[in-house]
């Protein structure tokens, strides 16, 4: 799982002034915050846990912005994600580290399936009936069909920017590799992390029914998302990092939203461990 990060790190040093240089950086970045929240904020928790309330429009906004990361169109994501709840760490969940065998084998079986190996099995019976809510809503519905239009355009963006700020194809050439290509498989694997790594290595102050972990690294990486022991004590909490030091930029987006007024009845857990809304 580090080595190919790695791989790409390194790539960014060799590549520095031939033909990498700050712009092909600040879209990596830039494209990888945007997709990512697409998927933290939007994906999942807005429309998989209702952590939140807001316009339309945003919503069409953030399931396209989500769809850019190329991950499943937004229904297919949320039922996934949603079953996945329901059955944490159990044999029906669809991406546990936890049932591949014992010892180091078992380790290794474990966290391939839970990282990327459970994206090669067939769908589940029964996905449909995870997101009968979200197929009530036009605006979700519009913003799944057009699945395949927000994947292409999350290409074309950063190859157009690359090519008007470089003011040439091999700009274009630069922003779609690595402010699609490889912006893809960066956003992939921090967020496949959080099904791997943060149900294997990380705290449990919450002692529930199943193996999800806080995880520091991820807490970073994936915009709050590595607070996952939290999240599964207070799932429909809008926010992920619940102490002072725990990062989580995905709810200070959903805060700003609320202070800007395209959010409203926002989740948080109180000190009794019930979710408010505020």
């Amino acid at each position: 799982m580090f080595v190919p990060p790695a791989g790409v790190v390194i790539a960014v040093v060799l590549l520095w002034g031939w033909g990498f240089s700050w712009v092909p950086l600040g879209l990596l970045l830039g494209m990888g915050v945007l997709t990512g929240l697409g998927i933290t904020v939007g994906y999942h928790r807005l429309f998989t846990h209702r952590s939140f309330e807001t316009y339309g429009w945003v919503k069409f906004v953030l399931a396209a912005v989500g769809s850019m990361a190329v991950q499943g169109s937004v229904l297919r994501w949320v039922a996934y994600h949603r079953r996945h709840h329901q059955h944490s760490d159990t044999p029906d969940d669809p991406h546990t580290p936890h049932h591949a065998g014992r010892g180091v084998l078992g380790l290794v079986r474990g966290f391939w399936y839970a990282h990327v190996g459970w994206v090669f099995t067939p769908d589940p019976a029964g996905l449909d009936g995870y997101v009968r809510d979200l197929q009530q809503s036009r605006t979700v519905r519009a913003a799944d069909a057009l699945f395949p239009l927000w994947v292409v355009l999350g290409l074309v963006i950063p190859a157009a920017l690359g090519g008007v700020l470089m003011g040439s194809w091999a700009g274009a050439a630069l922003g779609l590799v690595w402010g699609g290509l490889v912006r893809v498989f960066a956003v992939h694997h921090v967020t496949w992390s959080v099904n791997s790594v943060c149900h294997l290595w990380g705290a449990r102050p919450y002692r529930g029914g199943d193996q999800s972990r806080n995880n520091l690294l991820f807490g970073v990486l994936a915009l709050g998302e590595g607070w996952h022991n939290n999240h599964h004590a207070f799932p429909t909490s809008a926010r992920h990092g619940l102490r002072w030091w725990q990062i989580d930029i995905s709810y200070y987006v959903i805060r700003l939203f609320a202070l800007t007024g395209l959010a409203w009845k926002v989740r948080l857990p109180t000190v009794g461990r019930s979710p408010a809304v505020q």
